[in-house]
């Protein structure tokens, strides 16, 4: 009997909001690799918010994922089968496989990882795209000085947990933004921020200003910006003279809402430099980063959470709830 597996494609594209109908679950043929190539058990996927932008046509810096296809998503597995010298199998190797069990490769994309020290599933987070993407914007972007301050939305998240860390290490004042009092505890108790304010309950611009103006009351220096709408809009009305803005992401509006900026005259009247980035355009950042946050986990200085749905069937949902804000720390699917 031909041996299978599952794997979750895209069957149609949302409008509005994602509903588990846009996806399929498919059981198909286990390949057989070729010469020079490899196959995977994947044991953990990543499921994060990018993905929302590439379920759309739209202009953007990559192509649509296309229709009855597997949907696209960083892996964590270990190689099964081998033809190629580079790889043994038993290796575990970090790559781009997408939402399935098992996965093909020519091993261009994949990296093989050390789990002695550090769990398989931190290098789909902390040790991978999500640390890597919060080393980039906070280091080269917002630039910190110690004694300055930093402000971080969606801060209890995968990138956001990162980016307000490594601020602190680096003598900084960190300030999250989060959703919700257990994941405001989390960031300043776990994570050591120094303060964080809960969206929730600061629902319009000027609640947000006056509870950042309360936790921030010599301005804001550095922004990550994860979220976008009343978290910049209110990060904008505290902000120092020459402030430095990453934005990485703006979740609140990739449902289709939308989050215009209030506040814009801040830009010129505090000189502020604000730059939107794209962590794979930046492969020189990479190296280093990553020595640096694999020391930070392996010796305890770098914490993190993680949120796990077994299963792929569970896949949907999961990032569903993911766009939601209903995940604690980085979203993964455990397969294995």
């Amino acid at each position: 009997m031909t041996a299978t597996y599952q794997r979750m494609v895209l069957a149609s594209r949302p409008t509005g909001a994602v509903t588990p109908d846009n996806f399929r679950l498919e059981t198909v043929p286990l390949p057989e690799p070729a010469d020079g190539q490899v196959l995977i058990r994947v044991h953990y996927l990543s499921l994060d918010p990018y993905m929302r932008g590439r379920m759309v046509e739209s202009r953007s810096y990559a192509q649509p994922q296309k229709i009855d296809e597997t949907m696209i998503g960083g892996t964590v597995g270990v190689v099964e089968v081998s033809r190629n010298p580079k790889f043994a199998v038993g290796d575990t190797v970090l790559g781009t496989l997408g939402w399935a069990e098992y996965g093909i490769s020519d091993g261009r994309g994949l990296m093989k990882v050390d789990t002695r020290t550090i769990p398989m599933s931190a290098y789909l987070g902390t040790v991978g795209m999500p640390g890597v993407t919060a080393w980039y914007g906070l280091n080269r972007i917002c630039q910190p000085k110690a004694g300055e301050t930093v402000l971080v939305s969606a801060a209890s998240g995968a990138v956001g947990s990162v980016a307000g860390q490594l601020a602190k290490l680096q003598g900084c004042r960190a300030i999250g933004i989060a959703g919700g009092p257990d994941k405001c505890r989390y960031v300043t108790e776990e994570l050591g921020f120094d303060a964080c304010v809960d969206h929730r309950e600061h629902t319009d611009i000027r609640s947000m200003t006056r509870a950042l103006k309360a936790v921030a009351p010599n301005g804001i220096d550095g922004v990550f910006e994860n979220v976008g709408g009343v978290c910049l809009d209110g990060a904008l009305a505290c902000m120092n003279p020459f402030g430095r803005i990453a934005i990485c992401g703006l979740i609140a509006g990739y449902e289709g809402t939308a989050i215009p900026i209030h506040n814009v005259f801040a830009l010129v009247a505090m000189r502020l430099k604000i730059e939107g980035f794209i962590v794979s355009d930046h492969l020189d950042a990479w190296p280093p980063a990553l020595a640096e946050l694999g020391q930070g986990v392996a010796s305890g200085r770098l914490k993190y959470r993680e949120s796990v749905a077994h299963g792929l069937a569970a896949a949907p949902e999961a990032f569903i709830g993911m766009l939601a804000g209903r995940n604690f720390g980085k979203q993964l699917v455990k397969l294995a």
